[in-house]
């Protein structure tokens, strides 16, 4: 099946008379998952390096920019470039054979004061009710999960049933993590949804709200490694659990209800990001060949860390060819969900747009298209044209899995050390992007004085992107070309999969 084809303009080529009366108080609001909440490397920490609030910056807003924060241990539920970084500190640039078993007591070690900080100490304490959130995006959440979920039952059920491990993480971080989000002014429990509402109430409203949902629907196929479709119970906290897949009649159903939620919020421009193929991230491999000349995919997909010589189909979980196929033909029918909506809206006179996010990160895709230039979509895939001061960079970053070694970075760059989610650079891009759609929208930015207009064609600050992403700036010196490392810890703490099911 051919690729979808992505969204060029961001207002579907359909006008619409903006009211720009008034000065909106919240000039920017976002709704999301983790890649909106900032997470990285295992870990939600320094939430001030995240997207929204890069555009935050950008407006020359950030001195009011609302957003959770979460100090001491590099952050929850595990932070494996900090962790990979005290490895570092304790035995150097490899852990042998021989310094596995104290490796690993270390790592305990470490584990239990973070958790210990987290579920007991001064990080267990709940933040004082204060103003809502700008930036009301979740680690982990679905589209059910933000209809419903509040602080008060973020802890009810298990996200999925997936991942146990012999060595604990902190054991309250859905709990920790909404309630740093989702405070409220009179203590009274919000949804994402109702936390945007009320924020829209003040004053003029809101001026740019943005939703970026619906990976969580289908991101666990590639964390479990495991295609399982959704179906009785796909729309309840605790039976979803078992599905890693939603069919795209049941996200149809629960995007319907976050279409009736956006309506409810007063907000002069709406931008929505497509749901990225999950397929694509380096955390599940493409091993072996692809499976013919001129297709995207690979005859399996598994954990980066097993080489395609150790490769076992009958030992080690994998994804096969067809599943990969499945999963991005479902999340092609989430994306014409999401525009279609979109469409009816700007249709009834609402400034609603789409950023498709999934055609950005596909024309990034290193091994399933730039390496591979049969497998390219025609006419309308181009490799992304990354920034000249990402270009500049040796190696120029790619969406490998993250490699490095005594004399820097070896490859990748565009993904943390999950495999997973964004390192900053890439946080940037997004950044970058949104903003280029918010310009078209007719938001106007600000120099850090918040007063004076900024010329069209507003750039993100790559310099000071740059100097903050430490995977890019100091990269580790233990993630040699086998990154071994990263697959022994999951080999120990099956962190993947327990990140996925909520750390419990």
């Amino acid at each position: 099946m051919a690729s979808r084809e992505p969204v060029t303009q961001s207002d579907l080529g359909i006008e619409v008379n903006v009211d720009r009366r008034g000065q909106p108080e919240h000039r920017l609001v976002t709704i999301g998952d983790s890649l909106t909440h900032g997470f990285q490397s295992g870990a939600i920490f320094n939430t001030d390096l995240s997207y929204p609030a890069m555009i935050a910056r950008e407006l020359g807003w950030y001195g009011s920019f609302r957003h959770p924060k979460y100090p001491g241990y590099g952050g929850i539920p595990l932070n494996l470039e900090l962790l990979v970084r005290v490895i570092e500190e304790r035995f150097g640039d490899r852990v042998s054979g021989l310094e596995f078993p104290r490796a690993l007591f270390h790592i305990r070690q470490h584990l239990a004061e973070a958790e210990d900080w987290w579920d007991e100490g001064p990080g267990s304490r709940p933040p004082p009710p204060g103003p809502i959130n700008h930036n009301l995006g979740i680690y982990g959440w679905d589209l059910r999960d933000a209809l419903e979920r509040t602080a008060d039952t973020a802890h009810e059920s298990k996200r999925t049933g997936l991942g146990q491990a012999i060595v604990p993480l902190v054991r309250n971080a859905d709990k920790i993590s909404a309630a740093r989000v989702l405070r409220s002014d009179d203590g009274r429990a919000l949804t994402p949804f109702e936390a945007a509402e009320r924020l829209s109430r003040d004053g003029d409203g809101i001026e740019t709200l943005i939703v970026f949902l619906g990976a969580n629907n289908a991101l666990g196929s590639v964390i479990g490694l495991r295609c399982s479709e959704s179906g009785p119970g796909y729309d309840d906290l605790a039976d979803k659990a078992a599905y890693t897949v939603w069919r795209p009649e049941h996200f149809a159903a629960e995007w319907k209800l976050v279409v009736e939620k956006v309506r409810s919020i007063r907000a002069r421009h709406v931008i929505f990001g497509t749901v990225p193929h999950v397929t694509i991230v380096p955390a599940a491999r493409g091993v072996g060949p692809k499976v013919a000349k001129g297709s995207r995919y690979f005859e399996h997909y598994t954990r980066p860390w097993i080489a395609d010589k150790d490769f076992d189909p009958d030992q080690d979980e994998h994804l096969t060819a067809d599943q990969a196929r499945k999963i991005d033909t479902t999340i092609d029918s989430y994306n014409e969900t999401i525009v279609d909506s979109v469409e009816a809206e700007r249709r009834s006179g609402s400034d609603w747009r789409v950023l498709d996010i999934a055609a950005l990160l596909d024309r990034l895709a290193s091994r399933r298209y730039i390496d591979d230039p049969h497998a390219q979509p025609p006419a309308w895939w181009t490799p992304y044209e990354l920034p000249d001061a990402l270009r500049r960079l040796e190696p120029v970053p790619d969406s490998r899995f993250f490699v490095s070694g005594p004399g820097g970075r070896e490859s990748g760059g565009l993904f943390s050390l999950d495999g997973i989610h964004p390192t900053t650079i890439a946080y940037g891009l997004m950044a970058q992007e949104f903003i280029g759609v918010m310009e078209e929208a007719g938001v106007e930015f600000m120099r850090p004085d918040g007063v004076t207009p900024r010329p069209p064609g507003v750039e993100v600050d790559w310099a000071w992107i740059l100097a903050h992403d430490t995977l890019i700036s100091q990269p580790p010196r233990s993630l040699g070309s086998d990154v071994k490392l990263i697959g022994w810890l999951d080999e120990k703490l099956d962190f993947l999969k327990r990140l996925w099911a909520g750390a419990s």
